[in-house]
């Protein structure tokens, strides 16, 4: 208590030494060397008060602790607090002297930051484990005056910049700020002095960034601007609703292509083209998501949303869908290597994944599956098998289980035909070689013929030979032929008459059954109408039109065919004869069936439609 007794007189000396003659010192300096002069002054305080501190140790230790009194370091801090800083015209003269310097380097001038860094310790000492004299003498005034001049700052670079230089000019200021607050700031001013950029440079202007014209989100979609689109999205990371806004363009944007891409599926030629283009769209904005957003889940949603949106406004993607992977795993594709091929198969899954009616990609992917297995057109098994593994993947067991009993029932047809070959060696030989599929009902996709068509002779002997030898090993089922299936090669020859000189010509046909029921006719007789060869053979008047159309109407370089009269369509008076004049650089001449690029007709299509909903009953 004695030693606390001695302290008052000292206290009573420090006050008056702080009112007369330090005090005086910084108030002759404010208008020269001001915080030159406030910093060594304090210096000197703290050095004075560390020696008091040491001559009173005993009683802060001892006392002080006891008695919850100030100690000695903590009684000189107040002291200086009270009679210098907050003296009315230093106080104020402080804080406009510390925000001008910083006002000064803003605008590109150089400041002396060792004195407002000593000025900022001296601030944040005085507060004795608080923020309060730091934050009442300079922060909070720094705060407001910096939201001012944010504010300018941004409605000046909004007039005058693009967004990907408005943009780059925020980062800029951020990392100014920062370095600001880290190196002559206090370091805790770092966080509330980056909220007030981030609320007036990038809050505020959010959404007049992300919809300038010329110059914001969609412009930097449109022209492949991945950078500047990681730029913005970097930015506006930080403040909330940032990144929903860029999201929304973006949506936006993705929105209007697809429906650009939709309404204009009528002038595509092609369907491949068409679905071609939305593989391209998606890759354009996976190139997108993985270098300008960084893969975040909520773009990549977006993204996804979106084109399973205009995609389903097509009633027809998952028709073309499949076209286009059959285009992709025919024989002959060119220019596609096994790693193009699983690529392509694996952009494909995913234009896959946004269908909504998988059950009708099923039937047509079923359907021309089905087509490339009996007419050997598959590039490989490999392939095919690697597709079924996808989808399987991805829908289940039951979604593929049909496809791969197709792929079992080509397997065992190989095997049967072996044997049947081996079995009927020693039997009158067949004028034709014969191949048979043999087809489980319940796996393939096309209903049973309605109509039995009549098949030439030599055809149909060795069908009813291969039969019986069918039936002797599985007695109990069923065969039923399906012509609209098949295909045969014929030994055509053609005999060209020019000045009176008749040269043959010898060709290989590869034809579907159906056509080759037509062609063998004219073994015969050299001319039938329509109605002839429909009597004769039975065809379904909807395929003997196509296969019709095919043989005379359709590409020059296949007419083998004539037809009187030469008009595209075909009607029961129309009568034919074969076109002897028929000449072809190729010995083997593929006859192709007349079918839409565009895929099924109308009539078609809601057939299939129909027979997709009776499934789902």
């Amino acid at each position: 208590k004695q030693w606390y007794q001695r302290r008052v007189p000292i206290t009573a000396g420090i006050e008056e030494h702080l009112k007369n003659e330090v005090r005086d010192l910084v108030e002759k300096a404010l208008y020269n060397n001001f915080l030159e002069t406030l910093n060594t002054q304090w210096q000197d305080h703290k050095v004075s008060m560390q020696v008091i501190k040491d001559v009173f140790m005993y009683m802060d230790r001892v006392y002080v602790k006891n008695n919850k009194v100030d100690e000695v370091q903590d009684l000189g801090l107040k002291l200086f607090k009270e009679l210098v800083v907050n003296h009315v015209p230093i106080k104020s003269h402080l804080t406009s002297t510390l925000l001008d310097m910083v006002s000064k380097e803003r605008r590109g001038e150089v400041v002396d930051r060792g004195a407002v860094k000593s000025t900022c310790e001296m601030l944040m000492a005085l507060g004795i484990k608080s923020r309060t004299v730091y934050e009442e003498n300079f922060e909070q005034p720094f705060l407001e005056v910096s939201g001012e001049f944010f504010k300018m700052e941004s409605q000046q670079f909004l007039r005058e910049n693009s967004a990907s230089v408005y943009v780059k000019k925020v980062e800029g200021r951020m990392k100014e700020e920062a370095e600001r607050a880290k190196h002559y700031l206090d370091p805790s001013s770092e966080g509330p002095i980056t909220n007030v950029v981030e609320r007036e440079l990038i809050s505020v202007h959010m959404k007049t960034i992300v919809e300038m014209e010329n110059s914001g989100v969609v412009y930097m979609l449109k022209n492949d601007k991945q950078d500047d689109l990681k730029c913005m999205y970097s930015l506006f990371q930080r403040v909330e609703n940032g990144l929903t806004c860029i999201c929304e363009a973006m949506k936006g944007y993705i929105r209007e292509c697809g429906k650009t891409l939709v309404d204009s599926e009528s002038d595509v030629n092609n369907t491949v083209s068409y679905v071609q283009s939305l593989l391209d769209l998606k890759a354009r904005f996976d190139l997108f998501l993985k270098n300008s957003f960084g893969n975040d889940h909520m773009f990549k949603g977006a993204i996804c949303s979106e084109f399973e949106h205009f995609l389903n406004l097509n009633p027809k993607s998952a028709e073309y869908l499949s076209l286009f992977i059959d285009d992709k795993l025919k024989k002959g594709t060119k220019g596609l290597s096994e790693q193009d091929i699983e690529r392509v198969l694996d952009q494909s899954i995913v234009l896959f994944k946004f269908l909504v009616d998988k059950d009708i990609f099923e039937r047509y992917y079923k359907q021309h599956l089905a087509k490339r297995l009996l007419h050997n057109r598959s590039v490989s098994d490999d392939a095919e098998k690697n597709m079924i593994s996808k989808l399987k993947t991805e829908c289940g067991c039951q979604f593929t289980c049909k496809l791969e009993g197709m792929f079992k029932d080509m397997n065992i047809s190989n095997s049967v035909n072996e044997k049947f070959k081996e079995q009927t060696r020693d039997q009158p030989p067949l004028s034709l070689d014969l191949s048979v599929r043999v087809l489980t009902t319940g796996y393939w996709p096309t209903p049973p013929c309605k109509t039995a068509s009549k098949l030439p002779k030599e055809t149909e002997m060795a069908f009813e030979r291969f039969k019986t030898f069918y039936l002797k090993d599985h007695s109990g089922r069923q065969l039923n032929l399906q012509p609209q299936l098949g295909q045969a090669d014929i030994n055509a020859i053609f005999y060209h008459k020019k000045e009176e000189v008749v040269t043959p010509k010898r060709h290989i046909l590869q034809v579907s059954t159906y056509q080759m029921c037509i062609l063998m006719l004219f073994n015969r007789q050299q001319g039938y109408t329509y109605e002839d060869i429909l009597t004769e053979t039975s065809i379904p008047e909807k395929e003997l039109k196509r296969a019709l159309l095919s043989l005379a109407v359709g590409r020059i370089q296949q007419r083998v065919l004539q037809k009187n009269p030469k008009s595209k369509e075909i009607s029961a008076s129309d009568e034919f004869t074969i076109n002897d004049q028929f000449t072809s650089k190729l010995i083997r001449v593929k006859i192709q069936t007349a079918i839409s690029a565009k895929g099924e007709t109308d009539p078609e299509r809601q057939e299939t439609r129909q027979r997709v909903d009776d499934d789902r009953k």
